[in-house]
């Protein structure tokens, strides 16, 4: 498992399992550049609509300005679908599966029925997934759990046996756990990791409108 990842602090690298396009990278070989690393899901329909377009956007107007976009794709569920071979179909074809075929193809996003209307035209590379310990550690609870709740260990005690129990139970519900998305204590997909030229983690966002393209300006600017 790859270092817990800090604000303010060097930036773990990524835990990667292959890129499946572009040559293979990481945050430590990315020097002087200001590096966003989009994190989603294939069966994730806001990724493809909102985070991965917005940053095309991002890679197309700065990529000569020292701005390097990695994307790395993840897996917290629906193991089925958020597969290294569904990845690389989506980076071959454009094809999307399950959840972001109904929803985009609902919003007639898709061409040809399946396919993205856009190619990602950045690195894309899948996250490294193992097989979880069904029944979950207190120290792995704990990882995570500190992040989302840092007062957690002021709360009362019956408020830390509850929430340790539900982390205990998610833990239990899934396959796999992802090294990238563990280190850097994500919420969900999609979420951004902005790491500066000097290697220090800036920002870690969950969601759309994040503003990447505002913090990305800020950082040029430094």
């Amino acid at each position: 498992m790859a270092a817990a990842a800090e604000i303010g602090k060097k930036a773990p690298n990524l835990s990667v399992s292959k890129w499946v396009q572009g040559m293979p990278t990481n945050i430590d070989q990315e020097k002087d550049r200001i590096v966003v690393v989009e994190v989603f899901q294939v069966n994730c329909p806001g990724c493809f609509m909102y985070a991965i377009p917005e940053a095309i956007s991002v890679y197309n107007k700065y990529r000569d300005d020292g701005v390097r976009v990695l994307g790395v794709a993840t897996a917290f569920e629906d193991f089925d679908k958020n597969t290294l071979e569904n990845l690389e179909m989506l980076a071959e074809t454009g094809r999307v599966v399950g959840d972001t075929l109904h929803s985009l193809g609902q919003y007639g996003k898709l061409e040809g029925g399946d396919r993205l209307p856009y190619k990602i035209p950045f690195p894309l590379g899948m996250d490294s997934l193992a097989r979880t310990d069904a029944g979950g550690s207190m120290e792995q609870v704990l990882r995570i759990i500190r992040p989302q709740i840092p007062d957690f260990d002021s709360k009362p005690e019956a408020y830390r046996s509850q929430i340790v129990e539900r982390v205990r139970e998610h833990l239990r519900a899934k396959e796999y756990s992802a090294e990238t998305f563990e280190s850097y204590s994500l919420r969900g997909t999609p979420s951004t990791i902005l790491v500066d030229r000097k290697g220090i983690l800036r920002d870690v966002s969950f969601g759309q409108g994040v503003g990447l393209e505002h913090s990305v300006r800020s950082l040029l600017g430094e």
